[in-house]
């Protein structure tokens, strides 16, 4: 079970976006491991396979443009804090654009983890379940 965590913004803007993202990795990941397994008792297998195509970068670049049309400024602020972020890595699966993408979907919700906001990442979340695949 997740602490209920409720930090200010400034507090939330002294961790670095990658940090963020290292958080909202963990968050988002989770939500969609728990739709997937609500939704039918089924093999760990598939249960793995249906979750590798939910979390990858090239569908949580699919999500960004999805929810961007949603976001308030803060919150297309941090997106963009995210996806400007330099990491080092890209996952031999997808291309940089897609990766920088991916992780600001994941600074974004390692952000409205911090500020307590779990209602608006369910709310983005199930936003982007709809996403057909």
């Amino acid at each position: 079970m997740f602490t209920d965590i409720q930090l200010e913004k400034r507090e939330i803007n002294q961790y670095s976006p990658l940090a963020l993202a290292f958080l909202g990795d963990c968050i988002y990941e989770k939500s969609v491991r728990e739709k997937i397994l609500l939704e039918a008792n089924r093999p760990v297998g598939q249960l793995h396979q249906l979750t590798i195509k939910r979390v990858c970068a090239a569908f949580q670049s699919k999500a960004v443009d999805v929810i961007s049309p949603l976001l308030t400024d803060e919150e297309m602020d941090v997106l963009k804090r995210g996806r400007n972020a330099t990491g080092t890595t890209v996952p031999k699966n997808s291309s940089a654009i897609e990766y920088r993408r991916a992780t600001s979907l994941e600074c974004l919700f390692g952000y409205l983890h911090l500020k307590g906001e779990y209602e608006r990442i369910d709310e983005l979340f199930n936003t982007i379940w709809e996403i057909a695949i």
